[in-house]
């Protein structure tokens, strides 16, 4: 897609009208010289008359050109806007999967700089049209003086173009090699404030962060950029040097070849001497199209193209709500697959055979790189499968479907991230649901909230993770998944979360994914399930008594006392069978041992 034809649908009005202004502007410049011209010879109209139309031209000029910049002011800032926003939204379409494979550095320098520079280009557009247009009025006055004078003009512009046709080739290769290195200088910003901490402990590491690693990037950043810009400045002068020429064969070879008077030999030299600073301009305002170009096709390259036709279909009908009720999920040999980089071989996960319904708890567990996130991503819709299907009450769920399909969800991430603002939640009773849950979980000493504003102060780890947990129970969707909550929880609160919270969402009917390594409370599950090498396998029966069933369509509904009181026995007897083996022992083996005894 050419900048040029971006550049223009995206205000197509008012951009045509800041141009039509510069157009205005450029051909009363070429008008001042004809009757410069004029007025420096002894033949034409009155002085009088010359002197109204020049002031008018002068007026006219003035102010074409001024509502041509003032109007492109405010559009430039308003593309920059719309720019980030259709980016942020193109991120937010994307596939999961493909923006982990891009990465956050490649991402931030998409929207932190390609905007701005596409938008230089937006502005850069009228002034060119401005320039342009002065060209050509003072090449059609230099036409109507001598069409020899014209023919020799046109014949070094030519020879100018071909000259920077080729300068301009490799100007754009070095811009390319600096936007590629912007990319990898936002991952060092990003290791730089990410590491903080681990390059102050080391000396020698920060230094060698700062000087080779950030630094390298820093000076082949400047290089590239450096050749780009250079590449521009030899074309530019072999433009200059190609005026001279001509302007030389004006003035001492035109009026012998040609014939030329003295009045129209002034009237070549004045125009092309007028005509210099506009073509110079021309030139110079090239290398920030080149580089709009190449922001556009960075962004079209990374898969999110911002050309009209590539636009995301728009969402479905509802899909913002959350589905009420639902029967069973199933997963049918659902497989996913890793490449490794650097080595040989893949990771696949799967086939997966699973089915979940409403209120029930379930446990995965599984070691380091078992696959128990990828698996929670494939639940959740985050993640398409490569083979198999998952089906929601018997139907599938494509990428029509998928969007709405993970509206049943509610998630607290491992690498979860906490927002300001309690977003796309609403009610007028949301503050007061957000204290209760805050004063349940101790967090109200920290948390305040005011009209769906979390005004935080000084969380520890757990104490965010805890604040995640109360926005996922706020959005009261009919699916809970949890992936390694409890593992930066205290003791007090890791066993409230299993022995509380979870049968409380049981009790209300919902559904609730665990991940964790507390093999303690295995007893506590519906179904325990394990993930090895990523294959997927049932532990035993942990013997966990049978609970009551929630009441119809998710109504809130309590635990049977006897069978809750059974549950805390069997906690209670687990805990401190758990803590007289030796770590690393088989959590499941423990549990039954201690309902035995129970």
């Amino acid at each position: 897609m050419s900048v040029l034809g971006f550049l223009v649908r995206r205000s197509r009005r008012s951009l045509l009208l800041a141009i039509a202004a510069g157009v205005i502007s450029g051909l009363t410049a070429a008008g001042v010289i004809a009757l410069v011209h004029e007025a420096l010879s002894a033949e034409g109209r009155p002085a009088a008359q010359i002197a109204w139309a020049f002031a008018g031209l002068a007026v006219v000029g003035v102010l074409s050109r001024a509502v041509s910049q003032v109007l492109l002011t405010r559009l430039g800032q308003a593309l920059i806007a719309e720019l980030r926003v259709q980016l942020s939204q193109r991120i937010l379409e994307a596939p999961l999967r493909h923006i982990e494979q891009l990465g956050a550095h490649r991402l931030l320098a998409t929207l932190n700089d390609d905007p701005a520079v596409i938008s230089e280009a937006y502005i850069h557009l009228p002034l060119l049209c401005v320039n342009l247009a002065t060209v050509l009025g003072c090449l059609a006055y230099i036409g109507r003086i001598a069409w020899s004078a014209l023919a020799i003009v046109l014949g070094a512009m030519a020879l100018g173009a071909l000259f920077f046709r080729t300068h301009q080739r490799r100007a754009m290769r070095a811009f390319t090699r600096a936007r590629e290195t912007s990319d990898a200088l936002f991952k060092h910003f990003r290791g730089l404030t990410g590491g903080i901490k681990e390059l102050k402990m080391h000396s020698g590491r920060g230094r060698a962060f700062v000087s080779d690693v950030l630094g390298g990037s820093v000076t082949t950043y400047r290089r590239a950029f450096v050749a780009g810009t250079t590449e521009y400045a030899i074309a530019m002068g072999w433009g200059t040097l190609l005026f001279y020429a001509v302007l030389g064969i004006a003035l001492f070879a035109l009026p012998a070849w040609a014939g030329l008077t003295t009045p129209a030999r002034s009237g070549v030299v004045l125009a092309m001497l007028f005509l210099m600073t506009p073509f110079a301009q021309l030139v110079e305002l090239m290398p920030s199209v080149g580089r709009a170009s190449i922001a556009l096709e960075k962004a079209s390259q990374l898969g999110l193209s911002l050309a009209p036709e590539a636009e995301a279909p728009q969402r479905g009908a509802g899909a913002e709500g959350a589905r009420a009720t639902w029967e069973r999920i199933e997963l049918a040999g659902v497989t996913h697959r890793y490449y490794r980089e650097k080595e040989e071989g893949s990771f696949q996960l799967g086939p997966i055979d699973l089915t979940f319904r409403p209120g029930e708890i379930v446990y995965l567990v599984g070691g380091n790189g078992s696959g128990k996130t990828t698996l929670s991503l494939l639940l959740l819709g985050l993640y398409a499968p490569e083979s198999g299907e998952i089906r929601l009450d018997g139907a599938a769920v494509d990428d029509a479907s998928r969007e709405r399909y993970r509206q049943l969800f509610s998630v607290v991430f491992a690498d979860f991230h906490l927002f300001e603002h309690l977003l796309g939640l609403h009610g007028p009773d949301l503050d007061e649901r957000a204290r209760r849950y805050l004063e349940r979980l101790q967090l109200d000493h920290r948390v305040r909230v005011e009209q769906g504003a979390l005004h935080v102060t000084g969380l520890s780890q757990g104490q965010r993770k805890r604040l995640a947990l109360i926005t996922a129970y706020l959005e009261d969707r009919p699916f809970y998944v949890f992936d390694e909550w409890a593992s930066d929880q205290d003791p007090q609160f890791r066993r409230f979360f299993y022995t509380e919270l979870l049968p409380e969402l049981r009790a209300r009917g919902k559904t609730a994914l665990v991940i964790t390594h507390d093999d303690q409370y295995f007893a506590l599950a519906d179904r325990c399930l394990r993930l090895d090498f990523g294959r997927l396998s049932q532990l035993p029966a942990t013997a966990a008594e049978p609970r009551s069933a929630p009441r119809e369509n998710g109504a809130s509904a309590r635990v049977d006392e006897g069978s809750r009181a059974r549950s805390a026995q069997v906690h209670r007897l687990a805990v401190e069978r758990q803590a007289a083996l030796e770590p690393g022992a088989h959590g499941h083996e423990a549990i039954r041992a201690t309902e035995q005894e129970a």
